[in-house]
Order: C-alpha cells, then sequence, then structure tokens
C-alpha cells in the first residue's frame, strides 16, 4: 500500500533542492527521498522530478509515500517506556523519537517516565560516564518537546559525543509553530540566556547569561501562525521557547513563555508546539555522517492541520 501526499511549496523552501525540500516538509531522510524521486514517486506540478531540481514557492508537490512500518516500540511498564521508540541502535549509540511526557532522566521533583528509564527496561546498556542519574546522556529535550535524541551506549561515545556538542558540530534541527509571523521571516536571535530572576523552573533573555544563539526560518505561514525551521547553535535549557517568545512569536501552546491560551484550545493542544525534526552528527565509531529524523506526533500533526484548513 501507499499513501499519496499533496501540498504546495511553501516560501521557505524557494530554491531548495527536491531532496532537502521534502526531507524539511515530510521528516524523511534526504536518502529515502532521493530512492523515491529515482522511482518516479516524486512530481512538482503534474511533472517528474528529480531529487536535484529545484522547489518553486508556489508550485504544487506531489510525493507517493511506501506505507510505513510499525515503528520499534519498547515493550514493558507503561509508566516507565511510555511509548519510547527506537529509531536506530549499535554498539556505540542508541537513538530515540521521544514522546511527550517523558524527561531525558531522573531529577529532583520528577516521578514520571524518562528516556533511561525506558532504555534500561529495553535492555540496553549505556555508557557509566556522566552523573549517576544521567548516564549516556549527551543532550537532553524538555518534557513537553518530542523528537530526536542520541544516547551514548559506550565510553569512547560519550566522550566523542559530549565534544561535539561542546564544539557545536552536531546539526540539530527543530520544526516550531509560532504565533503570528517573524519579521523577518529567516534571521538569527543571539541573546544570553539565564535563569528567570522572578520564576522558578523558568528562563530568560538576561543581561550577563549564557550566550545563546538560535537560528530559524519560516517554512509556511498560516493566518494565525507560522511554521520555522529552527537550528541551534548552542543548546541552553528551554532556549528556542525562551528566544521566540522574546521575538514576540512564541511557540504556539507554550503558556508558560507567554502563547495565548485562546489559540491552544482551538488547536487542541495541550504543551507547546516544538518538535526535534532532526539530529545529524558524525558517527562516534568511524566519523561518518548520520542523520536521523522524526515525524510529527498526532497531536501536533492535527494542529498544523487545523491551521492549514
Amino acid at each position: 500500500m501507499s499513501d499519496t501526499r499533496q501540498l504546495p511549496v511553501p516560501d521557505g523552501l524557494d530554491g531548495m533542492r527536491v531532496d532537502a525540500g521534502l526531507s524539511r516538509l515530510l521528516g524523511l531522510s534526504r536518502t529515502v527521498v532521493a530512492a523515491l524521486a529515482e522511482d518516479g514517486r516524486v512530481a512538482v506540478d503534474g511533472r517528474a522530478a528529480g531529487k536535484s531540481d529545484r522547489l518553486t514557492a508556489g508550485s504544487w508537490l506531489e510525493v507517493e509515500l511506501p506505507e510505513p512500518e510499525a515503528p520499534a516500540v519498547i515493550a514493558g511498564p507503561a509508566e516507565v517506556v511510555a511509548g519510547l521508540t527506537v529509531l536506530h541502535a549499535d554498539d556505540d549509540i542508541v537513538v530515540v523519537d521521544k514522546p511527550v511526557g517523558v524527561a531525558a532522566h531522573p531529577s529532583p521533583g520528577w516521578t514520571g517516565p524518562t528516556v533511561v528509564g525506558g532504555l534500561a527496561a529495553l535492555g540496553f546498556r549505556v555508557s557509566t560516564s556522566g552523573a549517576a542519574e544521567r548516564q549516556g546522556i549527551v543532550h537532553r529535550l524538555d518534557v513537553g518537546t518530542t523528537g530526536v535524541m542520541v544516547v551514548a551506549t559506550s565510553e569512547h561515545a560519550y566522550t566523542v559525543l559530549k565534544r561535539a556538542f561542546k564544539e557545536r558540530t552536531v546539526d540539530k534541527r527543530y520544526h516550531a509553530v509560532v504565533q503570528g509571523h517573524p519579521d523577518p521571516s529567516s534571521g538569527t536571535i543571539d541573546a544570553p540566556i539565564d535563569r528567570h530572576p522572578k520564576h522558578d523552573y523558568r528562563f530568560a533573555v538576561v543581561a550577563g547569561g549564557k550566550a545563546s544563539v538560535t537560528h530559524y526560518d519560516t517554512i509556511e505561514a498560516f493566518r494565525a501562525a507560522s511554521l520555522l525551521d529552527v537550528r541551534l547553535e548552542t543548546g541552553r535549557t528551554h532556549q528556542i521557547r525562551v528566544h521566540l517568545s522574546a521575538l514576540r512569536h512564541p511557540c504556539v501552546g507554550d503558556l508558560a513563555y507567554g502563547a495565548d491560551p485562546t489559540l491552544a484550545k482551538r488547536l487542541g493542544l495541550e504543551r507547546q508546539w516544538l518538535h526535534a525534526r532532526s539530529l545529524g552528527f558524525e558517527h562516534p565509531a568511524d566519523g561518518r555522517w548520520v542523520e536521523f529524523t522524526s515525524p510529527y506526533p498526532a497531536d501536533l500533526a492535527h494542529a498544523l492541520d487545523l491551521l492549514t484548513d
């Protein structure tokens, strides 16, 4: 069976290669998109398109996707694994698609499921480097943020990946739906972040805070919101949420950082529309570039559909 998608090329993808553009829109790897194009499953305005053809804003894409295989979901107590999905695993790393409501690792005050606990339930033995409660964890996602995470399963991988994140050689890309329309439609937010001076558990742009840089591009604009592709140069806690709020375009549904609760309710959102779309890095074993992507979870996909109606 197959699934045929028809969608317009948004302004933010004008001039981009077919494989790169569809990778962003559909959450597929460029290798998969290239294979679809070679099989004649990609068309632009009714004509077959090659992987290196350039997209034009306003053109119509038609893509025939194969029926997806059922994901490998960790089995175990629901309160431990909470639907954690394994995207890739080898002797050095395990890459997971983290669902909403799951923390990266145990922490004071958090009694819910964690990535660390989920991997343990499946039988993974992760790197013993790092603090006891966060062994193998080289980066984190907020509890309310979904998407791709990599965990080190060997000591060598932990060292290499920690250095890669510190030296900013990892390509971390997120998709965010924000209120309104950022002007300019693409830009860089360079503003220091530290703990909020008045509110616990929140962060803010603060003079003298830690250097923080976020790059964004508008993929598509809707009547009340915009879909952004966001790339992190640094990795501060709540960085995207804080920077977009400071830009006066908070993530839709992010009530902690100033989002309109009325819009969130209309879209059926109970958390911020923010998703770790892809993660690319040099594999710690042999240095080859690897990239992993995550499709939108059901609640974010539904909200996006409502915005396009």
